[in-house]
């Protein structure tokens, strides 16, 4: 019996009598305390000087924290954040990228919070300021918060992420706080070869949203924790919103790198809130296309508790470039779900009842993830 996560509560799934693989995440020690580990990164920052020399009192300081599709440690990044500088004016920005105002009430936000609160809106245009243009066509267009500070810290965890390498990073920055006209000029360049999970030199859409973020004229800062596959925070980087981050995805990436063959059936599972809706389910499917051989079946399963998410960019500016091209000939992607017949039949995928009745009617190998976002999946040599 394995449990694969799905929603609020597991799917509990009998493999009895098949040939089945279970791949799971590396084992981790337990975690040390937080509060330690970023403040060890705070008092050795990465190609930057230490933060209390980047803002004196009275500064105004911005501090990028991501919205509620990503689970993070919010309130303790800040509390790290203002033991390093008391007394400084705050600023929360809420990194929502394309997926609009966050529910403030999920991200745990500190009650005794004295600051402003920007509860970033992309798809609106009177908060946005014009930086320019990279080199690859991305229009620069952030929030003014950027800007009207003397400091910005971007704060995040670096996870997998299917095109941009990892997640954080200058990423909390653009597309966080972007037009999102802007991102998705952006996120086009998913189609590229080499924007794949793992992935962080020679990724362009990583090496493009870098670009964005360093036309910003205000001073930067990274604090990010670095996840494991548990879904903790086993170690932490500050300083240099690229260094930084580059230190850390290399650590990351040996926490979640692991093995698994390819085979003609596929089952892709993870927890909330990365499955809430299938906007976000994607990521999944994109983490395990490569294993499912020519004419073969990827199951997606993921309840999707909050629905889809705008449809036309689910279809067309996610499945379409981001997970169809990384198929083999002739793959189908059956999605188990909560979503109505009706719903489901509006997507680009194929509605199954549940996942035995896909195994019902196709015999073959098996391959089962049931963490598919915490890993970087390679097939075996």
């Amino acid at each position: 019996m394995v449990e694969l996560p799905y929603g609020r509560a597991p799917y509990r799934l009998d493999l009895a009598h098949r040939d089945a693989t279970v791949v799971l995440p590396r084992a981790m020690p337990p975690p040390p305390p937080l509060p330690a580990l970023l403040d060890a990164a705070l008092a050795a920052p990465i190609g930057r000087p230490a933060l209390a020399s980047l803002a004196r009192a009275g500064s105004r300081v911005t501090v990028i924290v991501s919205d509620a599709t990503r689970s993070e440690p919010r309130a303790e990044l800040l509390a790290a954040l203002r033991r390093h500088l008391p007394a400084v004016r705050w600023t929360i920005a809420i990194a929502t990228g394309t997926h609009g105002p966050s529910p403030l009430g999920p991200l745990g936000l500190p009650a005794d919070l004295d600051a402003t609160v920007i509860n970033h809106d992309g798809h609106r245009t009177d908060d946005l300021v014009d930086l320019g243009v990279t080199h690859r066509g991305t229009p620069v267009r952030l929030h003014r918060c950027v800007l009207e500070t003397d400091l910005v810290i971007a704060t995040g965890c670096i996870r997998p992420h299917y095109f941009a390498g990892f997640g954080a990073g200058a990423k909390a920055v653009f597309p966080g706080l972007g037009e999102a006209a802007a991102i998705r000029t952006n996120h086009a360049l998913k189609t590229a070869p080499g924007a794949r999970a793992g992935i962080v030199d020679g990724n362009p859409c990583r090496e493009d949203l870098e670009e964005a973020v360093r036309r910003v004229p205000t001073p930067t800062f990274l604090l990010d924790g670095i996840g494991g596959p548990d879904g903790a925070i086993h170690a932490a980087v500050a300083g240099d919103l690229v260094a930084a981050f580059r230190a850390g995805a290399a650590i990351a990436r040996t926490w979640f790198t692991a093995s698994a063959p390819r085979a003609p059936i596929v089952i892709a599972s993870d927890a909330l809130p990365v499955t809430a809706t299938l906007y976000q389910a994607a990521k999944i499917a994109a983490a395990c296309a490569a294993l499912v051989e020519p004419g073969g079946t990827l199951v997606l399963v993921a309840e999707c508790p909050d629905g889809i998410g705008p449809l036309a960019v689910v279809n067309e500016a996610v499945f379409r470039i981001g997970v169809l091209p990384r198929l083999a000939p002739g793959v189908s992607i059956q999605l188990v779900s909560a979503l109505s017949p009706g719903e489901v039949a509006s997507t680009l995928l194929d509605r199954a009842d549940s996942i035995e009745s896909v195994l019902a009617a196709r015999p073959g190998r098996i391959v089962v993830v049931p963490r598919a976002s915490q890993l970087l999946i390679e097939e075996p040599s």
